[in-house]
């Protein structure tokens, strides 16, 4: 299977933070959830990929080109929705249809005004008036509208109510039925993710955690639980992280069913996204 974006040993360093050896592949025709806690590396990553900051070392290809050297070529193929318009307020979504015909070849007047009427967005009205919810539709609008092949989404469903939500998932749904085209969805939402991700990639601390197909993560991977005095006597040598409470306490395991087996007392239930995040970024690990 091909894919349309590859990162491998990718760094970058701050003063007070460094992305290390990031590596993942996102295959065509697919979503790849991007998660993490704030301040992990998401976005310097996406900023990397998209070659607004330069990488220390390691190499990034999309449509298996250097995306440095090949920087203007890759971009007339990519889509990018960033958590904040970055639109002048001043202009209107009738003068973006016009400046970005300008810059991208393949641009689609026609399904950019398709868009603006199915998010009822004025075309005459200023974006300083537009709602956030409202500018994060026009955002989306203009990343489709000119057939891109890869979609870059950092945080492009805050602020949609969960009716647009939804919608929004389902264009993006609809958007990968092309198998050429792929998305990568960097998102807090991770119920979002759990709904339409093929795969999920978790950065922490600046460095990858995890790139896994999300169905071997949500039907797979489980939480055990059990008192505290019975967790002291248990080996922890299969649990990937664990948290104590006074009372009770939880581990994280890589396949609940095997769990159930050895633990056939104690209650194994189903680790969410959210649930895997909170035990790498919380838990202790042997």
């Amino acid at each position: 299977m091909e894919n349309l974006l590859e990162l491998n040993g990718v760094c970058k360093s701050y003063p007070a933070f460094s992305l290390k050896d990031v590596s993942f592949s996102l295959p065509a025709g697919s979503i790849m959830g991007f998660i993490g806690e704030n301040g992990a590396g998401k976005t310097t990553t996406i900023k990397l990929i998209l070659n607004e900051v330069k990488r220390s070392a390691g190499t990034i290809s999309i449509f298996g080109k250097d995306n440095i050297k090949d920087e203007i070529t890759v971009k007339q193929d990519i889509g990018a929705v960033f958590d904040e318009s970055y639109f002048f307020d001043g202009l209107t979504a009738a003068d973006i249809g016009k400046i970005l015909s300008r810059v991208f070849k393949a641009w689609d007047q026609p399904l950019y005004e398709k868009y603006q009427k199915d998010f009822e967005l004025s075309p005459k009205k200023k974006i300083k008036e537009y709602s956030k919810g409202m500018k994060m539709k026009l955002s989306i609008a203009s990343a489709l509208s000119h057939h891109p092949r890869l979609l870059i989404l950092d945080e492009a469903t805050s602020g949609l109510d969960p009716v647009m939500r939804s919608e929004i998932l389902d264009l993006f749904l609809d958007f990968i039925q092309d198998e050429g085209c792929s998305v990568l969805f960097s998102s807090h939402i991770t119920p979002d993710l759990e709904r339409i991700a093929d795969y999920v990639t978790f950065i922490h601390k600046g460095s990858i955690v995890l790139s896994l197909p999300k169905d071997e993560l949500t039907e797979k991977w489980g939480i055990v639980k059990c008192g505290a005095s019975k967790f002291a006597d248990l080996d922890k040598s299969g649990f990937m992280r664990w948290r104590r409470g006074e009372v009770e306490c939880e581990a994280l395991v890589r396949d609940k069913n095997e769990a159930r087996r050895e633990y056939p007392g104690l209650v194994v239930d189903n680790a969410t996204l959210d649930d895997i995040m909170l035990f790498y970024v919380k838990g202790e690990k042997s």
